[in-house]
C-alpha cells in the first residue's frame, strides 16, 4: 500500500501470543495487497483487469465486496466516487507515470473520459464473479486501504482483543477503550504544510475514520496548481476550495470511499449528501483568511470540547 501501518491493543489476552498474533496481522495485509494492489502485477485485481470483456469472472469474496461497496458509494455520489478513474489519473501525472511537461489537452481527456465509468461494472454474489462489459480497469486505492485496517480489526477481534486501534496511512478503526481506559481520541490534522497541525481533537470509539484531501499531493504548472484529486465526471483536477473532509462510519472501506466522494464532490454538495445520508463528516474548507471548519449535525456529537 505504500504506506506505513500502526497498531495500539489496550489488553492482549493471556493466550494470545504477540509474536504469532504479529504473523498472523502481516499475513492478512499481504493478502490485501495480494488481491487489490495494482503495483503486483499478478495480484487478483491486475489479472481481472487483463481477463476477458464481457464473462463474468470469479473473484474471491474480499474483492467482490470491496467492488460491491465501491460501486454503492459510486451510485450514492451520483458518480463522483469511480474506482475506473485509473486513465485519467495517469494522464494527469498522479500514478506511475511521472508529472506531464504540459497540462493534457482537451482532446486526450475527453478521449479518456470514454473508457471510464462503473456503469460497466456489475458484480454477483455466491458464487462471487464480477463481469465487465466495456475495457475498463478497476483500481481501488481510494478503498482497499480502509478495508485492510477493517481486515486487521476482525482478525484482533477473532483473537478476543476488545480494546484496539488499527490505523493505516491515516486511516483508522477503533473498539472500546484505550490504554488509559478512556474513549479512544484522535485529532483530525489541520492542512498546515508547516507541519502536522492537529485541527479537532474527536472521540470515536468503535468507529472508523478516514480523511480525504488534496492539500499535500500537487503540482503547478504556469502558476496553475494541479491537485492529485480527479474529478471523474470532468476528467481533470479538483478546483474547489475544500481542503479536506474526515468521515465517521462503522467501517474503515466505507469511510475511506466517501471521504474520496465528497471531496470530489465539494463543500457544499458533499455536506448536502451526508445531511441526506445522515453521514458523519467534518470539513476544512480554504477562505481568504485561513481554513473554515463545516461539519453535518451526525458529526456534532463526535467533538471533543474538553
Amino acid at each position: 500500500m505504500g504506506t506505513t501501518y500502526h497498531i495500539t491493543l489496550a489488553d492482549v489476552p493471556a493466550n494470545v501470543n504477540r509474536a504469532q498474533l504479529q504473523t498472523l496481522i502481516d499475513g492478512a495485509l499481504s493478502a490485501v495487497n495480494q488481491e487489490m494492489s495494482t503495483y503486483i502485477d499478478d495480484s487478483e485485481l491486475m489479472r481481472f483487469n487483463r481477463g476477458p470483456v464481457g464473462e463474468a469472472v470469479p473473484v474471491s469474496e474480499h474483492l467482490a465486496d470491496v467492488v460491491e461497496l465501491s460501486l454503492d458509494i459510486y451510485r450514492r455520489s451520483q458518480g463522483a466516487f469511480e474506482v475506473t478513474v485509473g486513465p485519467l489519473v495517469n494522464l494527469w501525472g498522479f500514478g506511475p507515470q511521472p508529472e506531464p511537461e504540459n497540462v493534457p489537452s482537451d482532446t486526450a481527456i475527453e478521449a479518456l473520459l470514454q473508457q471510464v465509468g462503473s456503469d460497466a461494472l456489475k458484480v454477483e454474489r455466491n458464487p462471487d464473479r464480477i463481469t465487465r462489459s466495456r475495457p475498463v480497469e478497476i483500481d481501488l486505492s481510494a478503498i482497499a486501504k480502509g478495508h485492510g485496517v477493517d481486515r486487521v480489526a476482525l482478525l484482533l477481534e477473532g483473537q478476543g482483543i476488545r480494546n484496539y486501534l488499527v490505523e493505516i496511512g491515516g486511516e483508522l478503526r477503533t473498539l472500546g477503550k484505550n490504554p488509559k481506559g478512556k474513549d479512544w481520541r484522535i485529532g483530525i490534522e489541520s492542512p498546515d504544510p508547516a507541519g502536522r497541525v492537529v485541527q479537532e481533537p474527536i472521540s470515536v470509539s468503535g468507529k472508523s475514520v478516514a480523511t480525504s484531501g488534496d492539500y499535500r499531493n500537487y503540482y503547478e504548472r504556469n502558476g496553475v496548481r494541479y491537485a492529485h484529486s480527479i474529478d471523474p465526471r470532468t476528467g481533470r483536477p479538483l478546483q474547489h476550495r475544500l481542503a479536506s473532509v474526515t468521515v465517521i462510519a462503522d467501517t474503515c472501506a466505507e469511510a475511506d470511499g466517501l471521504a474520496t466522494a465528497l471531496n470530489v464532490l465539494g463543500a457544499e454538495t458533499g455536506l448536502k449528501l451526508a445531511e441526506r445520508e445522515n453521514l458523519a463528516i467534518f470539513m476544512l474548507v480554504k477562505t481568504d483568511e485561513g481554513f473554515e471548519e463545516r461539519y453535518s449535525s451526525a458529526f456534532e456529537p463526535y467533538l471533543d470540547r474538553e
